[in-house]
């Protein structure tokens, strides 16, 4: 007789959970829609999707009584139909294409619909997370501005490149050409300044190269075309850099917005430079504290552009996941154990991080440098299994750190390098005992 080994809590027979539910295949130009066919002679029908469409397609679902869909979030076509369905009060699960997969040979728009509403109904569908309302409104202002960023140091290295084929080192002088030096320099050269020790002369007095250094730099080579170049790229970098500080003071009144009548702003502070060096228009430090109601800011490599993106990426509710587990798992920070015949396959971490993971891997980067307890954890780890385990291993310490934080209230006290490695050694001392005394020795520290 075979042995027996424990199923889980797995049903017998499947049980439908959700008998008024519905699946909407989402496309381009249509959408395909079924529903049970009890509530409906005709339960799969196609509507366009242009908005009217997508009006009539909600009414006909309440007019049936479908109270909860399931669909897949292909592309950004979900978008609208999504948020007209919300906004109808019908609960909307938006669904990875990848968790609900039908059999092969079968892929059609009608048949994907009906899967949909078939794994829905019985439960086997899980909803993606999606903030509420004014937390998705924040992120696609920050996601707005990333992206223009980017653009921007596109145009940045444009200018770089025109100054080089016109043997302008600027870059070699001075450390961030678009900073104070570096700008001025430039617009004085677009008005039409040649001279290398006037040039110089425009230098920060913080500047670390002499000015004798700085006008060996100038000494250029000029030509008309390259000058045009130069011109082109200054004013599309100032054009990106204009929008950029749209998106960030959008996103300020919206925080502002959400911190309620009783937070005051500060104003402006002397140190606020050293915050905003990422280049907000802001110092969005007071407005995280009014949000969260906690100094996420204490957590170690957690800046405020970092912590920013955090929030609009994962809202403030972090009873959204059950564990910390389910939180670094929603990350991708938590490895995804495949087994077979016994056997361990892979115990990789997932490819497609989120962009909140993703943050949490840039903000442990720096850790491995610092005194804190996770650096020295980095370090001792990427010592045995290299330094691309370890930086997963200390984001996914970090993202729990976050949720703790956020909901439990944690107030996190930084042990220190050392204090850690004391423990870390205390803790194989430990081991080394456990192990003698199964073998039947005896641990004896040295004289």
């Amino acid at each position: 007789m075979g042995e027996p080994i424990s199923a889980g809590k797995r049903r017998a027979r499947l049980k439908v959970i959700n008998p008024r539910s519905a699946g909407i295949d989402v496309g381009s130009r249509f959408h395909v829609v079924a529903v049970p066919v009890e509530l409906d002679p005709n339960p799969v029908r196609k509507f366009s999707s242009f908005t009217k469409d997508l009006i009539a397609l909600a009414e006909w679902l309440l007019a049936v009584g479908i109270s909860t869909i399931a669909m897949e979030s292909t592309g950004i076509y979900w978008v609208p139909l999504y948020e007209i369905l919300s906004g109808k009060g019908i609960d909307v699960f938006l669904v990875n294409a990848r968790h609900a997969k039908n059999v092969p040979g079968r892929k059609t728009d009608i048949n994907d619909a009906q899967w949909l509403q078939q794994l829905h109904s019985y439960g086997l569908v899980r909803a993606s997370f999606r903030p509420d309302q004014k937390i998705t409104e924040l992120r696609s202002y920050l996601r707005q501005r990333d992206q223009l960023v980017r653009y921007r140091s596109s145009h940045q290295q444009h200018i770089q490149k025109a100054l080089m084929l016109m043997n302008l080192q600027l870059h070699h002088v001075v450390r961030d050409i678009s900073g104070l030096t570096g700008r001025r320099i430039i617009d004085a050269i677009l008005s039409g300044e040649r001279d290398p020790e006037r040039l110089a002369s425009l230098r920060d007095r913080r500047c670390k190269e002499s000015a004798a250094t700085i006008a060996a730099a100038l000494e250029g080579n000029y030509q008309d075309d390259h000058l045009f170049s130069l011109k082109i790229a200054v004013e599309l970098f100032d054009t990106y850099s204009e929008k950029i500080r749209a998106c960030e003071l959008a996103a300020q009144s919206l925080m502002t917005e959400l911190a309620g009548s009783d937070y005051q702003d500060p104003g402006s502070q002397p140190g606020d430079w050293k915050i905003c060096g990422h280049g907000f228009a802001f110092n969005p430090t007071h407005l995280i504290q009014a949000l969260s109601g906690h100094n996420l800011l204490r957590l170690p490599g957690l800046g405020p552009t970092t912590v920013l993106t955090l929030i609009s990426e994962c809202g403030l509710d972090m009873k959204r996941w059950p564990s910390a587990q389910h939180f670094v798992s929603w990350l991708g920070l938590s490895p995804q154990n495949r087994i077979s015949g016994g056997k361990v396959l892979s115990s990789r971490t997932r490819q497609d991080t989120t962009r909140a993971g993703s943050a949490f891997w840039m903000a442990a980067v720096p850790l491995g440098r610092t005194n804190t307890a996770l650096g020295a954890f980095q370090r001792r780890l990427a010592a045995r299994a290299g330094k691309s385990k370890a930086l997963i291993a200390t984001a996914r310490k970090l993202a729990i750190l976050y949720y703790k934080t956020l909901r439990d209230g944690l107030v996190y006290q930084d042990p220190g390098a050392a204090a850690y490695q004391e423990e870390s050694r205390d803790r194989q001392i430990r081991g080394l005992q456990r192990r003698a005394i199964a073998l039947g020795f005896q641990l004896v520290a040295s004289a």
